[in-house]
């Protein structure tokens, strides 16, 4: 691409950035005089692309509003960077569409240049990721925007909503704010069938309707927080209590937000929370790495002892 061709983008790139901006400043931006802006305004006028000219103190040149823009323009680099994230967003279950995922990068592909598209797709075979692979169910692009905007917005919204055991039902939501955790998009607000903060699957919402104004969240919500507290405090079957004889600041680093709740002690941190399966509880208290101290249940205390006692016979110890 030749240098003046190279301006004439890069002038278009402006002109969409800064709506306004001077021909002073576009001189200086693309390293030109102000005779060259002017002559690159009317190559994009010629090419079909309507500049508009303002004269006077707050002049400058903007393109006519309205007008539908070229096709999006990437540098090399910014190219590697949406490729990468696609990427990512596939491994992750970030994207809320995998078809739209696999057909952008379908089609940033047929933009690039040959060898920048053949060093992208080298980097995208060989690329490994440390975390797991989500394969959980993305939902619906239109449910999410529709979601993000009533939250932005203050708006009530009535969605449909499907339970895990597959029950259908309406329900009148002041969305708060949206959360990705381990592969599944989740939305947290007020809802006024039960009067109280929920959270729900965004997958699992079928329809989103706007119906009005809505109440704000109240000062300091926190979204995520409100996601994984509510996962830790799932009913599963047995509920334990452990002090862990660390700092509370050191316990926050080690025990995963989802498992429980921790509390300052006057030995260390309170951790409770609720588990399924005990031995599954004392496998993780275990892998902590710092002393503690069973409060409840009895029968975690004797999962923790038979774990010890495993280890220690499998190591040969006497």
């Amino acid at each position: 691409m030749t240098s003046s061709a190279s301006r004439v983008l890069a002038l278009l790139e402006l002109l969409q950035a800064r709506p306004g901006i001077t021909g002073p400043e576009l001189a200086q931006r693309l390293d030109v005089d102000a005779r060259t802006v002017r002559r690159h305004v009317r190559t994009l006028e010629e090419l079909g692309v309507p500049v508009v000219a303002s004269r006077g103190r707050y002049g400058g040149y903007r393109l006519l509003p309205g007008y539908r823009l070229p096709p999006l323009m990437l540098s090399g680099d910014e190219a590697v960077a949406v490729v990468l994230g696609l990427l990512a967003a596939e491994r992750t279950g970030l994207h809320a569409a995998a078809p739209a995922v696999a057909s952008a990068r379908a089609k940033i592909g047929r933009v690039l240049p040959e060898t920048l598209r053949d060093r992208v797709d080298a980097v995208a075979e060989v690329l490994g990721f440390t975390a797991t692979a989500y394969d959980g169910a993305a939902p619906d692009a239109a449910v999410l925007l529709a979601l993000g905007t009533a939250a932005r917005d203050v708006e009530r919204v009535r969605i449909a909503y499907r339970s895990w055991r597959g029950d259908a039902t309406q329900r009148e939501l002041d969305p708060w704010g949206l959360t990705f955790h381990a592969g599944r998009w989740y939305v947290s607000g007020h809802d006024h069938a039960r009067d109280a903060v929920r959270t729900f699957r965004v997958d699992r919402v079928l329809q989103v309707e706007a119906v009005g104004p809505g109440t704000p969240a109240p000062a300091g919500f926190d979204a995520a927080e409100q996601v994984v507290t509510g996962i830790a405090a799932v009913g599963w079957a047995h509920e334990v209590e452990v002090v862990l004889h660390v700092p509370l600041d050191r316990a926050r680093q080690l025990v995963p937000r989802t498992a429980g709740t921790l509390a300052a002690h006057p030995s260390g941190s309170q951790f409770r929370g609720r588990v399924e399966h005990l031995d599954g509880a004392a496998r993780m208290l275990a892998g902590l790495g710092v002393g503690l101290t069973v409060v409840a249940p009895d029968a975690l205390r004797d999962e923790v002892r038979a774990l010890a006692q495993r280890l220690l016979r499998d190591m040969g110890a006497t």
